[in-house]
């Protein structure tokens, strides 16, 4: 796995590629703009070539934008939906000027509607997206979520659901949070729950979607729908759910994100992180890969009429 960070760029892009490798990283998630903005002030294009000339430079392995948070490709509410696809159409502009690997999001919420109806609507979100940009570099790539509310996709069986119905298998893929899967309800900590775990992933929207990790320890219990993010063996997860997804040889060349807390130090905590992922390479029982089975029922079954 790709070990990395998601590093700010107050400093400018390229400043975050420098300090991501200050902390030995492997990969780099970043915001192109402030979160909590529908639109941010143009990337300016010799800025977007310093941070691909860093990238190239400091040889990063993987890249990624992470979509801000007022994002909602599902909403039922007709003005917010056109606000979120024109906001996730210039987020995609953004991650090719800037030639990033990835662009993941947050699939959304249904909100008053029904579940079939919100997984409807992300669809179409997600063909329109793709219809716009055919040519795209950036693979558009959905963060599974923790089950809080009315938030789609907590289960791999409407992740699966929207890949299948978008048929863009090029142009999408899944993104899987460590604390997201433990708070929806995945307990991955043992040698037999991981693998329950990645049989879950083969069955249902399978493993060659899978384009990244976020590492996150989680503060709350199993199944607690909270996604309350902690440092990497701090939390619930403990160290041995972690050690099986860095030692997965499935996952080598998958990048996997640091989302875990900060403090006034920077990003020492980052960098403990790191080391202690790192430290757990190599140890403990290796998972085996398991037998490839038929293609998936999830992928030719749908889950919505």
């Amino acid at each position: 796995m790709y070990l990395g960070a998601h590093i700010g760029i107050s400093g400018g892009f390229d400043e975050a590629v420098r300090q991501a490798r200050a902390i030995e990283c492997e990969s780099l998630q970043v915001f192109s703009k402030s979160p909590q903005m529908w639109a941010g002030p143009g990337i300016p294009p010799e800025a977007a070539e310093r941070f691909r000339a860093a990238v190239r430079s400091e040889g990063l392995r993987a890249t990624a934008v992470h979509h801000g948070y007022l994002l909602n490709l599902a909403s039922p509410k007709p003005e917010m939906l056109e606000r979120s696809r024109r906001a996730f159409r210039d987020e995609i502009s953004r991650a090719e000027l800037l030639g990033v690997d990835a662009l993941v999001f947050h699939p959304g919420a249904h909100l008053e509607s029904t579940k079939e109806e919100g997984l409807t609507t992300l669809v179409d979100s997600l063909r329109r997206a793709v219809s716009e940009f055919p040519d795209g570099r950036a693979r558009l790539v959905l963060e599974n979520a923790a089950g809080q509310g009315s938030a789609l996709c907590s289960t791999f069986e409407e992740l699966a659901f929207v890949l299948e119905h978008v048929a863009a298998p090029r142009r999408l893929g899944v993104l899987l949070d460590t604390c997201h899967l433990f708070a929806a309800g995945f307990d991955f900590r043992s040698p037999e729950g991981y693998g329950s775990l990645v049989d879950r992933v083969d069955g249902t929207f399978g493993r060659s979607a899978v384009r990244g990790f976020h590492l996150n320890d989680a503060v709350a219990p199993l199944g607690s729908h909270l996604d309350r993010h902690e440092n990497i063996g701090k939390g619930q997860i403990g160290l041995e759910g972690f050690r099986h997804f860095v030692n997965d040889p499935r996952w080598a060349d998958v990048p996997g994100y640091l989302e875990t807390p900060l403090d006034n130090d920077g990003y020492a905590r980052y960098a403990k992180d790191l080391a202690t992922l790192r430290s757990l390479v190599g140890t403990g029982r290796k998972p085996r890969p398991r037998r490839r089975t038929a293609a998936p029922a999830a992928r030719r079954a749908s889950t919505v009429k």
